[in-house]
């Protein structure tokens, strides 16, 4: 599908942000106080606001990161709780969105299918399928900020387990569940050891008869509190948004002190939460079959339980946890390569993720396709020969927000410069030499996966991705916009390759 020249534009703006979901409404926050002489559209292909927060609706579905790093550092989060719940969180956007007069700015239904630059006019125009897609509209924009998530909305992973077709009960995937679907009395076995299994075995195990989490290798699981004692004492004695961005602050040194031990003392960080899970389930649990992973901490991200819930259920027989592999599904639930066989009326694959940067959006430069393997990531929210356009994409072991919060500030940065100096675009060129490396350097199934398809990362500043908020916070806070690594251009001004961004850069 896709919209022919003669197709009229229908609007014509300065920003044009694609996807309404926590990242597209603090992307519009930001552009409100900073460029507030922007005008700007955000295109939703939902018909309802909150992205992943409302698109998901399986038990129990909360955040897997602090809210006081989670939430926006510009509105702080005052419920209290530091994992939030689904609504919750999905209520914190809208209650953003509206509180900002940034509501009347999204158009639902609006699906981006294509976004194209041409340097002649300096402007991206995007085709926009809308009216339960069957219609084409254009909309043209100076800047194009993409906020549609890291993975494939209409699906998530499924493995083709054999004999699937073969089990009589029910397989959800969590990606896709169905509205007042009633598991009460159910027998439950939940596929998967990452966030959302640990998330929904306890959710589920107080109506279900039984939940099993049946996994093929263990994550690192840790219990956290559901309330921040220090967040609590500072709203006594101060402001709520000072006392929001202390707790803050100390959340994400937190936050980086733990990675960078993880990274450094693997081993010993890995015995502490063994002996901590072994606290919590006693010393006849065994914890080093269910709970010790191949890889080290951090290679992947930490599973949390808040107030330890995970494991509650665990020692109260509500739920239990195999570790195993499938042979097939059966009739009446699944047989193990051990021999054994678990019962179930209800099959739970929380098998991950398709990820998909960008939305899946056919993407060109000056006629050229964009193919993002061929391009690298300068700091973490451009692509090299991609002229006037950002992409937003959080923290692997940080909360997402954090770096989307900064993306947004540099994003508003560019486009002030320009209008300053009367220029039309910014489009990153590396050296031709630089060496690159995969974009994400984390072995979760989802990522390695999609790593094939993704864009990658040079192996020096600026074109690596640092995982280190402080770091990013410097760099693009307050570093340099005309760094030498990207060329600021005006309408017609033809300085890039797309299909070879590195030869331009030489010459």
């Amino acid at each position: 599908m896709s919209a022919t020249l003669s197709t009229p534009v229908e609007v014509e703006l300065d920003v044009l942000i694609v996807g309404a979901g926590l990242s597209g409404v603090g992307t519009a926050w930001h552009l409100q106080h900073r460029c507030p002489d922007q005008s700007y559209l955000v295109l939703e292909a939902r018909e309802s606001l909150g992205g992943t927060w409302d698109l998901f609706r399986y038990p129990g579905i909360r955040s897997d990161s602090d809210m006081y790093t989670f939430g926006y550092a510009f509105r702080p989060w005052t419920d209290g709780k530091v994992f939030a719940d689904g609504p919750s969180i999905r209520n914190y956007v809208n209650d953003t969105a509206e509180e900002a007069g940034i509501s009347e700015h999204i158009r639902y239904g609006h699906k981006v299918v294509g976004a194209h630059w041409n340097t002649e006019d300096a402007r991206w125009t995007l085709e926009v399928a809308v009216d339960e897609f069957d219609e084409i509209k254009r909309f043209r924009s100076k800047f194009m900020v993409l906020c549609s998530g890291y993975y494939r909305y209409e699906r998530g992973y499924m493995p083709d387990f054999p004999g699937m077709a073969d089990f009589k009960g029910d397989i959800i995937h969590p990606q896709l569940w169905p509205e007042n679907y009633d598991y009460s009395g159910k027998r439950v076995v939940v596929i998967g050891s990452g966030a959302t299994a640990i998330t929904l075995v306890p959710s589920m195990a107080e109506k279900a008869a039984h939940v099993t989490m049946l996994q093929r290798s263990p994550s690192y699981v840790a219990a956290r509190p559901s309330v921040d004692k220090t967040a609590d004492f500072l709203r006594k004695i101060l402001p709520s948004k000072a006392a929001y961005g202390l707790t803050r602050i100390k959340n994400v040194l937190q936050a980086i002190l733990v990675f960078q031990l993880s990274r450094r003392w693997p081993d010993w960080v890995k015995k502490g939460v063994l002996k901590a899970i072994q606290d919590e389930l006693g010393e006849d649990f065994d914890v080093e079959k269910h709970f010790s992973p191949s890889y080290r901490p951090w290679d992947q991200r930490f599973c949390l339980a808040p107030e330890g819930d995970f494991f509650q259920v665990l020692k109260s027989g509500e739920a239990d946890i195999v570790t195993d592999q499938i042979e097939r599904f059966t009739e009446t639930g699944i047989e193990l390569k051990s021999g054994e066989t678990l019962e179930a009326d209800l099959i739970i694959p929380a098998t991950g993720l398709d990820m998909l940067v960008g939305g899946g959006i056919d993407i060109s430069v000056d006629g050229e396709a964009f193919n993002a393997p061929e391009h690298v990531t300068y700091r973490g929210m451009m692509l090299s020969g991609v002229p006037n356009a950002a992409l937003a994409f959080g923290y692997t072991n940080a909360s997402w927000t954090l770096k989307v919060d900064l993306t947004a500030e540099r994003v508003c940065r560019l486009i002030n410069h320009m209008k300053t100096r009367n220029l039309d675009y910014v489009v990153p060129v590396p050296p031709e030499d630089l060496e690159t490396l995969p974009l994400l350097d984390f072995s979760s199934g989802y990522v390695q996966r999609a790593l094939p398809t993704l864009p990658r990362q040079g192996a020096t500043t600026p074109w690596r991705t640092y995982q280190n908020y402080i770091q990013d916070m410097l760099a693009i806070r307050f570093g340099k916009l005309a760094d030498g690594h990207v060329r600021f251009g005006t309408a017609g001004d033809q300085v890039f390759d797309a299909r070879e961004p590195y030869r331009e850069a030489a010459e």
